[in-house]
């Protein structure tokens, strides 16, 4: 499982890539979602009754008090499987009846219209339907992700083993009979599974298993993200009971050099794990390069049920929703990040590390040969971060060329994103960015490397918002020697700058160290311990810290989440932080001049 309204990039990437080659590598080529397909044969008539009778049955086989998800679905189940298919159609194209104008729910949604109220509605049957599953059939069962618990920074495979070998839940059982109708619908000599996060793992696996239990010679290939960043030790040589090769990094290079290999086994490979005699090797020939951004070639999402994929409204903010309702095209900008400075990022791994950007025109070209083939003009440019001067140079010659699109997408909050610019993006169709304000707490953002401060935030994000693009901002506490103090002080920025109409939308994440970012190669840098690491086998990535600050972040963790919620719905905006905490864990007082962003705003005018 992972977002349901778009198709995740790196499938599209490499589709588009290969199509360049496969006229002079006699390849036929086919693509397809499985998270898409898995979800619409879960949340399906059939699918529904399925839940339904085995639920059933296992009520008639016990006395202990259900569930009330459960229970409420049981005494609805008749009704919940003659509806699925029906709210499932209308999230999917967004038409449909929608409620009276009296609706209790108006208040909430302004002037987005019956229509939305709707979405909204029937997003939440599909949550509750979710909610169902995961209490009744698989524990483990989330709409975007599946199973995350057993792959994430799992240093042993055994968890992930033990439940692929075990006994299938009954999602289990719909994905092996979807791996098969693939298989039978493609009949490929080599499938190419990429598992951009932990919780696509077990699902990549558990495909793997099911067709080659089908066809033993079919080659199976693992990359991704989550590959790319926690598989870098891997050694454990029942992974390729599963898979026949596990790549690294950027994969464009490697399945060229893997589809020569499969014909001539005397070709090299590139960054990839295999089993040999037993025992895992890592082969990377030096004479193979990556491929350039320029030769990448356009994403393609040929034979994508496009019309069939599902735009969930669950939040009711708007700038929120952009990550799960509407159909987006992907496109990169520019591989890597420009700044690759941040302390806590994984700045010595290929997708970061290595800074390669494609030319304006021809990311205009690539965006006109989307459009041609999806019909869609809207688009999510996936950039680490994009730079400002490449944003720059792409909305010009959007405007120049007169291609009428709407896009969104990732920025640092530098200060080169002036009133000017911003009206050029807001003009050439920009809408929304996101970005990273971290910590909030100038300290923090020098010890981070961040680049910026908090004063400089407010006025590149007013400049945003004043030219009517939405700016989201990304949060983190727990950093390093971070105390009670600078949570709470952070807190109440964060609040100055919903206030003032810089933020419209924020979400917090608790800080995690990585064995590939500066903090985890050189804690000492930051004033803390490192805990010793298991021995690894399969996947290493998080690592466990000591701070001698002992701050309690946990503490924290659900009033700062209430706080920036209701700031996204304009509520709270005049509370005293403190508020958001229970008692118990004290928070102090905010040290932060209740004019802090204001004055910034005024000076930034002056």
């Amino acid at each position: 499982m992972t977002q349901l309204n778009t198709p995740y990039p790196a499938v599209a990437y490499l589709t588009g890539f290969l199509r360049q080659h496969a006229e002079r590598l006699d390849l036929e080529l086919a693509q397809a979602d499985a998270a898409l397909e898995l979800f619409l044969r879960v949340f399906s008539r059939r699918g529904v009754q399925r839940i339904a009778d085995e639920l059933f049955a296992r009520a008639e086989q016990t006395d202990e008090p259900m569930p009330d998800s459960i229970a409420h679905f049981l005494e609805h189940a008749s009704d919940y499987v003659s509806t699925v298919e029906h709210v499932v159609r209308f999230v999917a194209l967004g038409q449909g009846p929608g409620a009276s104008d009296d609706d209790p729910l108006g208040w909430a949604f302004g002037g987005l219209g019956i229509a939305d109220r709707a979405k909204h509605l029937a997003s939440l049957y599909i949550d509750d339907l979710a909610d169902v599953i995961r209490d009744g059939i698989a524990p483990e069962f989330e709409l975007a992700r599946y199973a995350e618990r057993l792959a994430a920074s799992a240093a042993s495979f055994d968890a992930l083993h033990d439940a692929l070998e075990g006994e299938p839940t009954l999602v289990d059982t719909m994905l092996d009979e979807l791996a098969a109708d693939l298989y039978a619908r493609h009949r490929p000599d080599v499938i190419a599974l990429t598992v951009p996060f932990p919780g696509n793992a077990y699902s990549a696996f558990r495909i793997a298993r099911a067709i080659k239990a089908i066809a033993p010679a079919t080659r199976a290939l693992l990359g991704g993200g989550y590959v790319n960043t926690e598989l870098r030790e891997l050694s454990e040589p029942r992974v390729f009971d599963y898979v026949d090769f596990v790549t690294l990094d950027a994969g464009e290079a490697p399945l060229l050099a893997l589809v020569d290999h499969l014909r001539d086994p005397t070709k090299p490979l590139l960054r990839t794990f295999v089993r040999t005699a037993g025992r895992v090797s890592f082969v990377s020939d030096s004479s193979l390069h990556d491929v350039p951004i320029t030769e990448a070639g356009t994403p393609s999402y040929a034979g994508l049920p496009l019309d069939r994929y599902v735009s969930l409204f669950e939040m009711l903010n708007p700038m929120h929703r952009l990550w799960s309702d509407g159909r987006w095209n992907k496109l990169t900008i520019a591989h890597g990040c420009y700044w690759k400075q941040c302390t806590f990022c994984d700045v010595s791994l290929d997708y970061i590390a290595r800074y390669d950007r494609a030319p304006a025109d021809l990311l205009v070209d690539r965006i006109e040969a989307i459009v041609a083939e999806t019909g869609q003009t809207g688009f999510h440019f996936v950039d680490e971060a994009a730079p400002p001067a490449a944003l720059e140079a792409l909305a010009t010659r959007l405007v120049e060329r007169d291609v009428i699109i709407t896009w969104w997408g990732n920025v640092r909050f530098e200060k080169s994103f002036t009133p000017e610019l911003a009206r050029l993006l807001a003009r050439s169709g920009c809408v929304a960015v996101s970005g990273g304000l971290e910590v909030a707490s100038d300290r923090l953002l020098e010890l981070m490397k961040k680049g910026v401060t908090v004063e400089q935030v407010a006025r590149v994000t007013r400049s945003l918002t004043g030219a009517g693009i939405m700016v989201h901002a990304y949060l983190m506490y727990g950093f390093p020697t971070e105390t009670a103090q600078d949570t709470i002080d952070a807190l109440e920025r964060v609040r100055q700058l919903f206030a003032e109409g810089c933020l419209q939308s924020a979400f917090w994440h608790r800080f995690t160290a990585t064995v590939h970012s500066p903090i985890g190669k050189q804690p000492e840098l930051f004033g803390i311990t490192l805990r010793p690491r298991p021995a690894i086998t399969f996947a290493t990535n998080d690592v466990a810290f000591d701070d001698p600050t002992g701050t309690d972040h946990d503490a924290f963790s659900d009033g700062l989440r209430k706080a920036v919620y209701n700031y996204m719905h304009g509520l709270g905006l005049d509370a005293d932080p403190r508020t958001w905490f229970p008692r118990k864990s004290r928070a102090p007082k905010t040290t932060v001049p209740a004019d802090l962003v204001r004055r910034a705003l005024d000076a930034d005018r002056a």
